[in-house]
């Protein structure tokens, strides 16, 4: 589906260099957040996340005991 939005063309231009800083186009950028706005990730996307989280804090739960609702929480 296409989707028409007025935005200042300032917004838009900064919007567009940090999506290019990212490596990635404005639309997809967009289109991501509207995904995790409604939390209808792509199941890639969230794999992606999962694993970068995992490197970051190396995977060590210090003992705590997650549940599986704790799993499936989403973040705000």
């Amino acid at each position: 589906m296409n989707l028409t939005l007025s935005v200042d063309d300032g917004v838009v231009e900064r919007a567009r260099e940090v999506a290019r800083q990212q490596g990635k186009s404005l639309n997809a950028v967009i289109r991501e957040f509207l995904e995790r706005m409604v939390g209808a990730q792509a199941g890639t996307t969230t794999a992606d996340e999962l694993l970068g989280l995992m490197r970051k804090h190396g995977g060590h739960s210090g003992g705590k005991k997650i549940t599986r609702e704790d799993a499936y929480r989403r973040r705000p």
